[in-house]
């Protein structure tokens, strides 16, 4: 069984997963773009049962478009975010898959809010896509 193990810069946060994610994806909304920084966010979603976090969390919740929260894990020393809850889907919980340091992660499956997409920006041509 594949266990793999998120953490933030500093090392203070952290989570341990074991097994393999139910789905991994890309997100272009404009909360996602701002959180990370970046043109989208990449992340995969685990059974709760399977994330065993570790360290002292700051939390940050965010109110999607579609009304529901997602509360952030981020550690108060060096600022990563290494997990988030899904107030909709309590069974799970989503990890940055930047936080795995792991360039040999799978790719995203599904491509979520692709109207706000930048353009040059070209999301696996397999996954699952929606505007």
């Amino acid at each position: 069984m594949t266990t793999r193990l998120a953490s933030c810069s500093c090392g203070q946060l952290t989570a341990r997963v074991v097994g393999e994610p139910v789905r991994i994806s890309i997100c272009h909304c404009l909360n996602c773009q701002r959180r990370t920084g970046g043109p989208f966010a990449q992340q995969a979603r685990f059974r709760r049962q399977d994330v065993t976090p570790s360290g002292t969390s700051s939390t940050y919740a965010i109110t999607g478009d579609e009304g529901t929260r997602a509360i952030f894990h981020f550690c108060a020393t060096c600022g990563a975010t290494v997990y988030y809850e899904m107030e909709a889907m309590p069974e799970f919980i989503a990890i940055p898959v930047g936080a795995f340091a792991e360039p040999g992660f799978p790719a995203p499956t599904v491509s979520v809010y692709e109207d706000r997409k930048h353009g040059w920006v070209v999301p696996p041509a397999d996954a699952e896509h929606y505007r």
